[in-house]
């Protein structure tokens, strides 16, 4: 059978694209289909415009700092507009960058959604069919809003880098990395942030001292961390509600100094599971992710989903349908830009290059761009004491930066080390720069290193991160 594509790409993300372009090196004839902007979740709505406002809310505790250091320099307000329109521009820049790289490898770009016909037809929404031997699914994921009465009136991570203004106050439902990288991002900015989470702890999953260190500085920062607490239900404000309730801002002259008090009202009142009922600027929802399978064709396909709207897939990201394969988000493994990537190089290297490669999930580095920083690696503590017998290195304390101006910020350096074997299982680290410093302590790590070869290892000083080499005894065994 003769078909249009060796290879059809569904989604113009970061692992569609990487895959696309290295299936087309190796003479592949490749076709690619995006319905919205290429980039992805990562470039277009995630991890770049994310950072770029990580570094923007930083400046407001430099200004102390640099005044402690000497510079007499004074705050100022910050300025919403200038900082997204060049943010935009800077989005622009990196879609054009990839569309480029798209057509210098010879793959053919498509602007329209594609969904699944039959294991080699793909139905375009300009009504045409194609056919490939090769189809890989990259879809990606989408914010998760809660299914209540007013959510329609919140918004996602999606939404919050198109606001036309930035609010003076919202509420961040979620506990997970997003709700509390927005949290922090936000107060940082001069919003007033209240964040609830209806679990004991936010960031679940990783490990708990670290955890509770973030959620305890994150406090002392500003943001109103409202733990065990949920939403009992939201609307519209009302002239009344504004006038009786609380608002998630300061208050001038009597009224809210962010809510416009106007005959339709203005704002979203939110009564809590706490009790309390107050008016926000905004709701921001960052409760879960789904993968992007809705309307897809993947059944009528034969592609076999899971609970969670998933494609489900074998080691070699094939689903099965022998000829439709699928990485990244949609098959909701690891949700992890870096992860997709890898998992395209892989499908190219197992369908084109003839040579089966499964893409390994196992110490993973990543890190939570919260303020400050969680950077991790391995498992944490809980998960390895319910393993084997563990010995845990950690210290905390200021860091000189900090410490000279004035600041209370602390540092956490926790490594995880098997008892029998010595090896380092885990690598735990809160502070400034902790992703930069994870990503170096990841190679180790996934090389097998163990205490003693961190042990061997001569100092940088003066470093925060020389601590992770000097901890020489342990400070508990499970």
């Amino acid at each position: 059978m003769t078909f249009d594509y060796d290879l059809f790409v569904i989604g113009g993300g970061s692992g569609g694209v990487r895959a696309a372009r290295v299936a087309s090196a190796t003479g592949a004839k490749v076709a690619l289909a995006e319905e919205y902007r290429m980039g992805g979740t990562c470039v277009i709505r995630g991890c770049v415009p994310k950072k770029l406002m990580v570094f923007a809310s930083g400046y407001s505790e430099m200004f102390d700092d640099a005044r402690s250091y000497g510079w007499d320099v004074q705050d100022g307000p910050f300025d919403w507009t200038k900082f997204s329109g060049k943010m935009n521009a800077e989005l622009n820049r990196l879609e054009g960058i990839y569309r480029k790289l798209l057509d210098g490898s010879d793959v053919e770009i498509i602007d329209a959604r594609a969904k699944l016909k039959d294991p080699h037809t793909v139905t375009l929404s300009t009504g045409q069919d194609v056919t490939a031997k090769h189809i890989l699914v990259a879809t990606g994921g989408r914010p998760v809003v809660p299914d209540m009465p007013g959510s329609e009136l919140g918004i996602t991570s999606n939404d919050i880098f198109l606001l036309e203004d930035m609010p003076k106050s919202i509420l961040i439902v979620g506990g997970g990395y997003i709700a509390s990288e927005f949290a922090g991002i936000l107060n940082g900015l001069g919003v007033a942030v209240t964040q609830f989470y209806r679990g004991a702890q936010i960031l679940r999953g990783f490990d708990d001292e670290a955890r509770g260190l973030v959620a305890e500085r994150m406090r002392e920062k500003g943001v109103d961390l409202h733990l065990g607490t949920n939403i009992v239900e939201m609307r519209a404000a009302t002239a009344d509600d504004l006038a009786g309730v609380q608002t998630g801002v300061p208050m001038e002259g009597g009224k809210p100094a962010s809510l416009r008090q106007d005959s339709a009202g203005h704002g979203i009142w939110v009564k809590s599971t706490n009790g309390t009922e107050k008016v926000y600027d905004q709701v921001m929802f960052a409760t879960g992710r789904a993968p992007n399978t809705d309307d897809m064709g993947l059944q009528a396909a034969g592609v076999e989903v899971g609970r969670r709207g998933e494609i489900v897939v074998d080691e070699y990201s094939q689903t099965a349908v022998p000829s439709i394969y699928a990485i990244g988000d949609v098959t909701n493994r690891v949700q992890l830009t870096p992860v997709a990537i890898r998992e395209g190089m892989a499908f190219v290297e197992t369908v084109f290059k003839g040579n089966p490669t499964a893409v390994d999930h196992e110490l993973i580095p990543s890190a939570v761009f919260t303020q400050p920083e969680l950077g991790t690696v391995g498992l944490t503590e809980e998960q390895a004491r319910d393993i084997e017998p563990i010995e845990v290195y950690a210290t905390s304390f200021k860091p000189m930066n900090h410490a000279f101006a004035g600041r209370d910020d602390r540092v956490l350096m926790k490594l995880i080390v098997s008892q029998a074997t010595r090896k380092v299982l885990g690598c735990h680290i809160v502070a400034d720069h902790a992703g930069e410093m994870i990503q170096l302590a990841g190679i180790a790590v996934k090389m097998g290193a163990t205490k003693e070869d961190f042990d061997r290892t001569v100092a940088v000083h003066p470093t925060m991160a020389e601590e992770l080499v000097t901890m020489k005894e342990p400070v508990r065994t499970a």
